[in-house]
């Protein structure tokens, strides 16, 4: 019996051949699925999905690219579905989307329609949504920027993880993660897995579009990774975190043995890129190694440690790809996935300011997790620097992010140079999850105003949609990114899909001068 899929995921574009690979999960008992596209061989693989009584099966094709564009169907088991090929040369149209889950279950009920969006992302793939007599579709790949699933229930439902957070904090921090709660949390995953993207509003997407994940804290616990120390070590804490990361590996990389294609080499983790013609993808893994402030042993002693969001090892990996891709030339656009914006409004005024807000917990913890919050701000600034570094090279550096449940556009500006220079951070969160209450998007609007300056020349500001007076927009949305004309020199129109508005708030993002 089918459980899930099939789940198209992106694999790469090399040498004309558009790579992608289908995830199925069925029952370990029933045969080996059949699986059919166009004559093309499939390579098989499978593993077991721990913590249900499910198969995994990846079947990975290389497609080759034509002069036009292509539709090509495929068959597994009993179900037919389809997929879109970009011609040769020419700029994939994408979508992205973030908090595709709730993180209270009460939330669930101010949602009278939970999947209304994918339905209209999948109207739009389908070209059955026009407006103004254009149209939006088809989409090449999808781009999913975090929280892909939501785990916040887990201390609920499980009740071993109930009994654990009644303990006095001197016995939890000390208490083991048992091969019995293992089995149990495992279970919980593969649940949630199965059953949300399950869903027939996501799954037709899923199975439509070819993907790129990559995870943020709801995929293993909110706020991951910005506890204190001995929280962040203790083996209930870690124990969950290995279960999630093998659940992430699985179901949102297809790793199924090894690391996932597009993975960079020279680290351990899931930072990836791909390359398809004049355009780049990288996606920053900002959840395996995140870690607060901790005191190490070493040669000389106890050394304190600074926090950190990616590991020197890491930023390593991701500078010496970019360093590649100068070298080799030819990319025209980077689309940065970073799963918690890079400019937002300041930590510092917002957090006084919802020191008079009450009930706005949950917004705040997620600012403490960013990287306008104090300890990730030197971190921050390295990242900014060598991002600017490759807009100098002719490169347009573009920023996708999502986590805060609002859209909103941020820009980042350098007059250091010869020629002023500016990165462009849209994000667009949540799909699913609802939009913060009409008093906190007041203060961020009204906190948006300051204009950050990063560094000497350099600055950070959130501005005003084209053709609004607002920076927030507080309800639920998703991103859709269309080039307008073949090649390195194509624009890419960005539309923000906000539930309830027939029309898209629209950025444009010209090639780098």
């Amino acid at each position: 019996m089918k459980r899930l899929g099939p789940i198209l995921q992106f694999l790469g574009c090399e040498a004309g051949q558009w790579r992608l690979s289908a995830l199925w999960v069925q029952d370990s008992a029933d045969a080996a699925p059949h699986c059919e596209l166009a004559g093309l061989a499939a390579a098989v693989t499978q593993a077991p999905v721990p913590g249900s009584a499910c198969t995994a099966w990846r079947f990975e094709w290389s497609v080759p690219q034509t002069g036009a564009a292509q539709q090509l169907s495929y068959r597994i088991a009993d179900e037919s579905h389809s997929f879109h090929v970009p011609a040769r040369d020419a700029m994939p149209a994408m979508a992205y989307g973030s908090c595709n889950g709730y993180s209270d279950p009460k939330l669930m009920k101010k949602v009278s329609q939970p999947n209304a969006l994918w339905s209209r992302l999948a109207r739009l793939h389908a070209g059955q949504d026009r407006v103004d007599q254009q149209t939006y579709g088809p989409l090449h790949l999808l781009l999913l920027g975090g929280d892909q699933v939501y785990s916040d229930a887990m201390w609920e439902v499980i009740p071993e993880l109930k009994a654990w957070t009644a303990l006095p904090w001197s016995r939890r921090l000390k208490t083991p993660f048992s091969p019995a709660l293992r089995r149990k949390v495992e279970a919980y995953f593969a649940r949630i897995y199965l059953e949300r993207w399950s869903q027939p509003e996501v799954a037709t997407v899923l199975a439509s579009v070819p993907a790129v994940m990559m995870w943020d804290d709801h995929d293993i616990m909110d706020g991951w990774g910005s506890y204190p120390m001995e929280q962040h070590q203790c083996p209930v804490y870690q124990g969950i975190f290995e279960v999630a990361r093998a659940a992430f590996a699985l179901f949102q990389r297809q790793a199924l043995h090894g690391p996932a294609p597009g993975t960079l080499p020279g680290q351990d983790h899931h930072n990836s890129a791909w390359r398809v013609g004049s355009l780049g993808v990288l996606a920053l893994d900002m959840r395996s190694e995140r870690r607060p402030r901790a005191l190490a042993s070493g040669p000389q002693g106890e050394v304190l440690l600074p926090e950190q969001v990616l590991s020197p090892r890491s930023w390593g990996a991701v500078y010496q790809w970019l360093t590649q891709q100068e070298a080799a030339g030819g990319m025209k656009h980077l689309f940065v996935m970073s799963s918690i914006p890079v400019v937002h409004p300041s930590f510092e005024l917002l957090e006084k300011l919802l020191g008079v807000l009450p009930g706005q917990q949950e917004l705040e913890d997620d600012l403490r997790d960013h990287w306008t919050s104090p300890p990730h701000k030197a971190e921050r600034l390295r990242l900014i620097h060598r991002l600017l570094q490759a807009g100098a090279s002719g490169v347009r550096v573009t920023l996708l992010s999502g986590d805060v449940h609002v859209a909103a556009l941020g820009v980042i500006e350098s007059g250091r140079g010869a020629a002023v220079l500016s990165i462009n951070q849209l994000t667009s969160s949540a799909i699913v999850h609802p939009a913060p209450p009409a008093a906190a998007l007041f203060f961020l609007e009204h906190v948006g105003t300051h204009v950050e300056s990063i560094d000497r020349g350099i600055t950070g500001a959130m501005h005003e949609f084209p053709t609004t007076s607002h920076r927030m927009i507080g309800a639920r949305n998703f991103l859709t990114l269309q080039p307008d004309a073949p090649g390195g020199a194509a624009r890419y129109w960005a539309n923000w899909w906000v539930e309830g508005e027939p029309h898209p708030y629209t950025k444009v993002v010209h090639p780098q001068a």
